[in-house]
């Protein structure tokens, strides 16, 4: 057993844990975090997503002793009721969870995503998603969902609303996402 610092959600944290053990379970069992999900334990199906200084990462796979001192961010940090994100808010308007298991990864590799890309075509949002299973069939809802909130976050940036640097959505000819 080790002993580990985590920055999670701009929080410090100290896990005691084998440095084998996965993020994932520091997240849930020791933090007592709901956001990311055990799937498949694989890294194949996204339920355990989680953003490590930037980039989506599924957490199932990847040791608690590979992130000490990294920034790592969780649904759980994202938005609250009151102030949902963005990425959280356009789910909800587009109607894009079913049984709701599966939105975890979704929202946060569409955040983290946008983050990279504020401007992406139809077709980048799909290469982005890649990968992500949703057994409900959620899937067309959840692209528009990542497209309403491109356009939201790029109509925050206009207004000057927001500080993170995203930029507007431009016009893909693409039709829906």
């Amino acid at each position: 057993m080790a002993r580990f610092v985590l920055n999670v959600d701009g929080e410090r944290h100290e896990v005691e844990s084998d440095p084998d053990m996965p993020l994932l379970y520091a997240l849930r069992n020791d933090l007592a975090l709901k956001g990311p999900k055990f799937g498949c334990g694989l890294a194949q199906c996204g339920a355990c997503t989680v953003i490590i200084d930037g980039n989506a990462t599924r957490s199932c796979v990847i040791p608690i002793s590979a992130v000490e001192g990294a920034s790592i961010r969780t649904l759980d940090g994202l938005g609250t009721a009151e102030r949902p994100h963005p990425v959280q808010a356009a789910f909800i308007e587009e109607e894009a969870a079913q049984c709701g298991y599966c939105t975890n990864g979704w929202i946060m590799t569409a955040v983290a995503g946008l983050e990279r890309n504020p401007n992406p075509t139809d077709r980048e949002i799909r290469e982005m998603l890649a990968g992500l299973k949703c057994r409900c069939g959620t899937h067309m809802a959840i692209l528009r969902a990542v497209r309403r909130a491109a356009n939201m976050l790029a109509a925050e940036q206009s207004a000057g609303a927001r500080s993170d640097g995203l930029g507007p959505v431009r016009s893909t000819g693409e039709g829906s996402a």
